[in-house]
Formats: C-alpha cells, sequence, structure tokens
C-alpha cells in the first residue's frame, strides 16, 4: 500500500508541474484560488469565534 501511496504522490507532482510548465498563467490563478479560499475560511473561524466569545 505504501508503494501506491508513492506511485499517486509522483503523478500529483508530474502533472503539477507539467500544468506549471504549459499553462503558468491558470497555474497562478489556480494558487491564487486556492489562497484566496483558505485565507476566507480563516476569516470566517476568527468570526465565528469572536461572535461566540462577545455571546
Amino acid at each position: 500500500m505504501k508503494i501506491v501511496k508513492r506511485i499517486a504522490l509522483a503523478l500529483v507532482i508530474a502533472f503539477a508541474v507539467f500544468y506549471l510548465v504549459t499553462r503558468p498563467e491558470d497555474a497562478a490563478n489556480a494558487v491564487q484560488g486556492a489562497i484566496g479560499a483558505v485565507w476566507g475560511a480563516g476569516v470566517a473561524v476568527t468570526q465565528f469565534f469572536v461572535e461566540l466569545a462577545n455571546g
């Protein structure tokens, strides 16, 4: 099972590198979108706890 995970990880990395080389603008947009989603989730969680603490 360990070898399957390594092969899958290698394929994902190879695809990411291929995508980065062949379509750099789209890859940059994908990364910006992912960072934006993580940032938005962090803001939402922070706001939730602030509202929870304010009662």
